[in-house]
């Protein structure tokens, strides 16, 4: 018995010590959370980004092992911080360009957000461009987070990041709109406004050019200042840091180019329960968007060191968390079954709640068109984020309800808002193709229900398709569009559209939700499918 157990032992533990070791790929998320920043609180992880114009906006991601994400809800149910992300006529954009967005605010709303904790509740800051700086807590990352408050009125400001220190006192590091200078606040304890009018703590346009994204930390009696340098599409990251937290500063550039990742900067470091750092951030890939990154740091004579020799690393072990690999992932797909939309859902703007319905119907999706010149002044456009290298997306679409004039269907959300749909004109529906405003039919629908699927390939393009309802024999709807290679600070986005091709711009009607008995479109389901990974 002694030596069938001795066997057993050996057995046993050379399988164990035979097992490979957990690797992760980047990015991580192959899905645009740009300016990421990222917190731990016991066992878990959470994470924030940039959503600009779209609402609900200011996701909140969480994870187990700082790999594998699902969404956890959103800070901000609307955009609240003037009626124009209510978009508000007459517009200046068509779909054949990407500016001027005069009354719409693209690419304006929620800016490089900061998350963090602070004496039992979670903090968030982030500015918008035209607004200000403002701020939200919690009591759970989760929500439900409390209304924002602006601690810095006006335009401006960019990439704000609170700091409390060990004393107790409260500060505000942000950049200004343009990439820097950065300036520091004295703030009120509670963290609801400044204190002062600031000062500029750091600026080195030869050195530390396009400065902005500051994130503040704390280690071994340093004060330290993570921010990009650079710009978006080829700047490093660097690490600054003073004894003080007024400075003065010393810099260093701790992950460059290189391994084919062109910006390896903007983010948010965090330690492991096991004393592991990492530092998540995000790099430009076209019409994917800013996709994040996870790199390893480690601190030799007080600074960090990240990535491999300071280059970014393209997999690697997995952080050492204390638990294996969860199967969370992304929200994507949606069978329009429960009372509320998914939360990987975002409308393009604040919608108006009297023109769509999860009620009406049960178990779709009910979306009622407004007259627009443009898809991008239409309303209730509803959106997720594209997930690359490739997906395929499908949705199935009811048109009985189609009005003259009225287009319905899937697009790839973006500059150029390449779409496949169905134009109903003189009573009859027609599968049409459209990219930058021009419009081709390329068939006719039979029957009251049409399925369309969008293809996104690992190039950037898409090519559209079309079948009839019942039917698994897709037809090419046009020619592969190659998609645009960034849009309004975003990447390209799935969504499901409806308009009434007019004149005019229509103003939005406002109210809450009521009967929807014309001019719309029924939503069966919205299915993903992810490939390439």
């Amino acid at each position: 018995m002694k030596s069938l157990v001795f066997l057993l032992a050996i057995l046993l533990g050379t399988a164990h010590a035979a097992e490979p070791v957990q690797t992760y790929r980047n990015p991580i998320l192959y899905a645009d959370y740009s300016d990421p920043d990222v917190i731990r609180s016991g066992d878990d992880y959470w994470l924030v980004a940039s959503s600009f114009h779209f609402s609900p906006g200011l996701p909140v991601l969480r994870s187990k092992d700082l790999v594998h994400w699902t969404i956890a809800g959103h800070v901000l149910p609307r955009l609240p911080f003037d009626p124009a992300y209510d978009m508000v006529p007459p517009y200046t954009l068509t779909d054949s360009t990407s500016k001027p967005v005069t009354g719409q605010r693209y690419a304006r709303g929620v800016w490089a957000p900061s998350l963090r904790a602070h004496a039992g509740k979670f903090y968030v800051y982030w500015a918008t461009p035209d607004e200000g700086i403002f701020m939200s807590t919690a009591n759970h990352p989760a929500g439900p987070w409390s209304a924002p408050v602006a601690v810095v009125a006006g335009p401006g400001y960019e990439d704000p990041c609170p700091f409390w220190d060990d004393d107790g006192k409260a500060y505000l590091v942000h950049s200004k709109v343009g990439a820097g200078p950065l300036i520091l606040h004295a703030m009120s304890a509670d963290g609801t406004r400044v204190l002062d009018a600031g000062r500029t703590i750091v600026e080195d346009k030869v050195n530390l050019p396009t400065l902005e994204g500051p994130k503040v930390y704390k280690r071994n009696g340093y004060y330290y200042i993570f921010a990009p340098i650079g710009g978006v599409g080829h700047g490093p990251q660097a690490v600054l840091r003073a004894r003080r937290i007024d400075g003065p500063y010393e810099a260093r550039k701790v992950l460059l180019p290189g391994n084919g990742i062109e910006g390896p900067h903007q983010g948010g470091w965090v330690e492991t329960p096991s004393g592991q750092g990492w530092f998540i951030h995000f790099n430009r890939t076209g019409a994917f968007g800013r996709v994040a990154h996870l790199q390893p740091v480690v601190w030799k004579d007080d600074w960090p060191e990240m990535g491999q020799a300071g280059l970014p690393v393209l997999e690697g072990p997995v952080p050492d968390t204390g638990r294996r690999a969860p199967a969370d992932r992304l929200q994507d797909s949606d069978e329009f079954a429960a009372p509320v939309l998914g939360l990987q859902w975002s409308w393009n703007h604040n919608p108006d709640d009297a023109h769509w319905s999860l009620a009406q119907r049960p178990g779709y999706l009910r979306l009622q068109a407004n007259e627009a010149k443009y898809l991008v002044g239409a309303r209730n456009v509803l959106t997720q984020i594209l997930q690359g290298p490739a997906s395929e997306i499908t949705t199935r679409l009811e048109l009985q309800g189609l009005g003259e004039r009225q287009r319905a269907g899937l697009v790839l959300f973006g500059v150029g808002v390449p779409w496949v749909g169905v134009v109903h004109e003189d009573g009859k529906d027609y599968v049409t193709v459209a990219n930058g405003g021009v419009e081709t039919r390329v068939g006719k629908v039979d029957g009251k229900a049409i399925v369309l699927r969008a293809a996104v390939a690992e190039d950037q393009t898409v090519r559209f398709s079309y079948a009839r309802d019942g039917s698994a024999d897709f037809h090419a709807a046009g020619t592969p569009v190659k998609l645009a290679p960034f849009s309004w600070w975003k990447g390209s986005r799935p969504a499901v559209f409806t308009w009434i091709k007019g004149d005019t711009d229509a103003p939005r009607e406002g109210g809450g939700p009521r009967p929807i008995v014309r001019d719309y479109v029924d939503v069966d389901w919205f299915r993903v499918t992810r490939s390439g990974r």
